[in-house]
């Protein structure tokens, strides 16, 4: 079933940085509902990437890197903004290489994932990078990033860790943990 989706009445940008807008929909249902729902907006700028590097068909590199919303350290795939103009999968290498040192010489598009479908209107693109060769580039990190080879076999030990939390980055590792399972 697809219902129909609500009529926006009305939008207002409630608040706005350099990063997010907030804006509010005034919206009714199909069945003559109406609601005020507030969202973090597109910014319709930028698309996103999250990259899983695989090193061989076990280990996945990992970056340790602030994370400014928990205000700690967390263990991640690497990730970044892909620029108007510029393809997904050149600006997945592109983030590969700034992020852990390494290049791809083959991407792969997987799917995109939503983080909080609800009340953010953001997806990332999730690329599986294979064939890994040394290749660096200077990125917008404000410190090193610390690259961490991590065992597929051992996800289960890296979730208890405490080390590594965002969903994005959980469900990509199962998704290929169980693509190479079936290969």
């Amino acid at each position: 079933m697809n219902p129909q989706l609500p009529t926006i009445l009305g939008r207002e940008i409630v608040s706005q940085s350099a990063y997010v807008i907030v804006e509010a929909l005034d919206l009714q249902f199909s069945n003559g509902a109406r609601r005020r729902f507030e969202r973090i907006a597109p910014n319709g700028t930028n698309a996103a990437v999250l990259v899983v590097p695989m090193l061989d068909p076990d280990t996945v590199l990992l970056v340790r890197e602030y994370a400014c919303g928990m205000h700690r350290y967390e263990l991640g795939l690497p990730k970044g903004q892909v620029p108007q103009g510029e393809d997904l999968l050149a600006g997945a290498n592109r983030e590969l290489m700034e992020e852990t040192g390494y290049g791809a010489r083959k991407l792969e598009r997987l799917t995109a994932m939503t983080i909080a479908p609800a009340y953010i209107a953001h997806a990332s693109e999730i690329v599986l990078a294979e064939e890994l060769y040394p290749e660096s580039r200077e990125g917008d990190e404000p410190e090193a990033l610390e690259v961490v080879p991590w065992s597929l076999r051992r996800l289960d030990e890296l979730l208890g860790s405490g080390e590594c939390s965002e969903a994005r980055t959980i469900a990509a590792l199962y998704m290929v943990k169980d693509r190479y399972r079936r290969l």
